[in-house]
């Protein structure tokens, strides 16, 4: 301890040294004051005032987390033209934790109060560090440019490629497509997913699940884009844009202590299951609890949760026989501030957009999203089919039903027509049929057409952006029954098209007619080529029955096939092949539609798993039984940016085009057995010289040994035998009458 000297005792107070005290006792702001935030903007009151704005800043700021007791305080100044003590427009928070002091400076930043109150919201440390920003600018250094891999890398293949994901035990590989060759592999990683893998709908990311999140990844190094925590996921599903990500956990949120800084959840997500992020920057947009039953049961989870429109810009859930609720993004809001109450409402579908729905320039027309909803039968109200606008929420249409017991909403990719399949009953309840409303979308007054189907529909598929599709029916006593798993149903397909209006005559005349049925099937699922034209007719996950049939709808054939198809549409529908692929339970066009997959996982199947390549006519070009096997799918493609005409004049200059790719496939096979003769004569080279290798050891061994030399055998004069041995496989006796003779 330093000795006092009066001496040296400092003149005046200013010059009295008190760092050492400063620097035993100093708190740092860190640590001492992270709690607290500083609220500013707030709207100015007098004392009589105040509680009540105390109790609305409470109100507000307890999404973020437990204000402590007396944590609010309000510095208060006379005003000197009211002579009243009134408040200088900003206060200080405080908070049990840290973490819940962040949380609300990062929800409640720029919260509106109203039109002329937006508040501002600082950590309290934050304010001591500006204050200590230097007043003179000093220019921070320059990062060095770092060019991102491109996340669409893949459409640029020279050949024009798709890639497909296969998940195999506890690897994951990205493969190219090459037709008839092995696929290239283009990327694997061990232990890369821990359940599944999914694509996002534009074929930019891959989505893997793990037990604290979902990552995504991307470009040609397949490296990590972005990571969301939502522990315990188990779904996710993405919006048509992938601008945003939706994912459920059957793990509800729970927020305390333990709740990190790498966590993104506040208080309100407590509780809830069900997340939607947005996927460019990662951020929780909001969670949402699962829906309840008027008795708040919770409701049996339904996926997807969350049906997007066409446009991104709505997406709607239902809570089933209450009400359906319609949010806008990116606020992530209800609609006009409220769900559309529909009681009784049993399912919901947005109509889909098209290139009809687009102007000159390519943007979107000014249309109102569409939405189709059904009612079941409430007392002596029919069941009824209804569109509404949204965001007007404007009913457009309504159809009613009755005997109904069940409605299925499927509607065409280009939204121009919705089909209800109507599953209906006698008066007695005895026998069922079904029928199919389709609403003619485009057209006035959407009219409704009606076909009557006699037997149950089991399944329906419009084509692709076309007018056609195909429906399976049975009439066999086991379906419906108990037994059903073991047993295969005897089915029959029937394919309708749109017939085209007479000359002079509006589209009221054109009516959906059958094109053929096909009878005595065992068919339980229909599968059109993206590009419409092309069907596979399948059976799948049954136990005895594996059928596979290739049809082409627009088969050319010969000049009479023409002529014959003016008459009769069921002329240009081709059996192109029929197939079988044991234990199959999933089959995948390829964007193209050139290729499908059919494939065996051994989540449902436990033998023979692997998966087969076709062509679209049936043609098997590959098969692969590969052990553990459990998923492959294609990756997806955008649309194309080539317009309408420019299609139009590809399809008529097609010819030409085929040219230049039949030599490419020709250069492609040639290269193919050179590589192979390449690859048998270096085989043989080698054998060769270990040969001689092996026989100038042999020699050396034995002389050692002092053994006489082996004998060299003579292969220039070798006399080569050959001998023919015949055998009677089987023998038959025919009378030739000699009547041709007498005459």
């Amino acid at each position: 301890m330093p000795e006092f000297d009066l001496d040296k005792l400092p003149e005046t107070e200013e010059e009295l040294d008190f760092t050492d005290i400063e620097e035993k006792y100093q708190v740092p702001f860190e640590e001492g004051f992270d709690t607290i935030i500083v609220v500013d903007n707030v709207p100015i009151v007098d004392e009589i005032k105040k509680d009540k704005l105390f109790k609305f800043i409470k109100k507000i700021f307890k999404t973020a987390g437990d204000i402590k007791e007396g944590g609010i305080d309000m510095p208060m100044e006379i005003d000197p033209e009211t002579g009243k003590l009134t408040s200088k427009g900003y206060l200080f928070i405080e908070f049990d934790t840290p973490e819940q002091a962040n949380l609300a400076v990062k929800q409640l930043d720029h919260y509106h109060v109203d039109k002329k109150h937006i508040l501002g919201v600082n950590r309290f440390t934050d304010i001591e560090k500006y204050s200590q920003i230097q007043e003179v600018y000093v220019e921070p250094e320059e990062e060095k440019f770092v060019e991102k891999e491109h996340l669409r890398s893949w459409l640029t293949d020279p050949q024009a490629r798709d890639q497909f994901v296969v998940y195999r035990g506890d690897d994951v590989y990205i493969y190219w497509n090459r037709k008839t060759e092995p696929s290239e592999e283009v990327h694997k990683r061990n232990n890369w997913t821990e359940t599944y893998v999914q694509w996002s709908p534009l074929g930019t990311y891959l989505a893997t699940f793990h037990r604290q999140g979902i990552v995504l990844w991307g470009g040609s190094s397949w490296n990590k884009i972005i990571r969301f925590v939502h522990p315990g996921v188990k779904l996710i599903d993405f919006s048509p844009d992938e601008r945003y990500l939706v994912t459920w956990s059957n793990e509800p949120i729970t927020f305390g202590p333990n709740i990190g800084p790498g966590m993104p959840f506040g208080t309100e997500d407590e509780g809830n299951q069900t997340i939607i992020w947005d996927v460019h920057s990662g951020t929780l947009l909001r969670s949402f609890p699962s829906s309840t039953t008027p008795d708040g049961a919770p409701n049996k989870i339904t996926w997807p949760m969350f049906k997007w429109s066409s446009s991104d810009k709505y997406f709607a859930r239902l809570s089933p026989k209450q009400l359906i609720s319609v949010y806008e993004t990116p606020e992530m809001g209800l609609l006009g501030k409220k769900s559309i109450k529909i009681d009784e409402v049993e399912d919901f579908e947005w109509a889909p957009s098209s290139e009809k729905d687009l102007d000159k320039n390519g943007d979107k027309k000014v249309r109102e999203d569409l939405i189709s909803f059904w009612t079941p039968e409430i007392g002596n109200q029919p069941a009824r089919v209804t569109l509404m606008q949204i965001p007007s929420k404007e009913i457009v249409r309504t159809k009613n039903l009755f005997n109904v017991s069940d409605c299925k909403m499927h509607w065409q990719s280009n939204g121009d027509f919705l089909c209800v399949k109507v599953d209906r009953h006698t008066k007695t309840k005895k026998s069922t049929f079904a029928n199919l409303e389709i609403f003619r979308i485009r057209e006035k007054d959407i009219p409704v057409e009606v076909i009557e189907i006699k037997d149950t529909v089991i399944a329906f598929a419009w084509e692709p952006k076309g007018e056609r599709f195909a429906i399976i029916t049975t009439n066999d006593p086991n379906n419906g029954q108990s037994t059903q798993g073991n047993v295969t149903l005897r089915t029959s397909v029937s394919f309708y098209y749109l017939e085209k209006a007479k000359a002079g005559k509006g589209n009221e005349n054109a009516n959906f007619k059958l094109i053929k049925t096909l009878e005595k099937k065992t068919f339980n699922s229909i599968f059109w080529s993206p590009r419409g034209r092309h069907v596979i007719l399948a059976t799948l996950r049954s136990s005895t029955t594996y059928d596979l049939e290739f049809y082409d709808l627009d088969f050319e054939g010969s000049s009479e096939q023409k002529e014959q198809a003016k008459i009769d549409p069921g002329a240009t529908l081709q059996l192109m092949s029929t197939q079988e692929h044991y234990g199959v339970t999933d089959i995948e066009w390829d964007p193209t539609g050139r290729y499908v997959i059919t494939s065996a996982s051994m989540w449902r199947h436990p033998t023979e798993n692997g998966y087969t390549l076709w062509d679209f006519k049936g043609t098997q070009l590959q098969k692969h039984l590969l052990e553990k096997f459990k998923q492959l799918l294609w990756r997806p493609r955008p649309k194309s940016l080539i317009s309408p005409e420019h299609k139009k004049k590809i399809k008529k200059n097609l010819r030409e085009y085929s040219k230049v790719f039949d030599e490419e496939d020709a250069r492609e096979k040639s290269s193919v057995s050179k590589e192979l003769l390449a690859h048998r004569r270096r085989l043989v080279d080698e054998w060769n010289a270990w040969r001689k290798r092996i026989e100038k050891e042999l020699i050396e061994e034995r002389e050692a040994a002092g053994l006489p030399p082996v004998s060299v055998r003579d292969t220039e004069n070798v006399e080569v035998i050959e001998e023919w041995i015949e055998e009677v496989v089987e023998e038959t006796e025919e009378i030739v009458s000699d009547e041709g003779e007498d005459n």
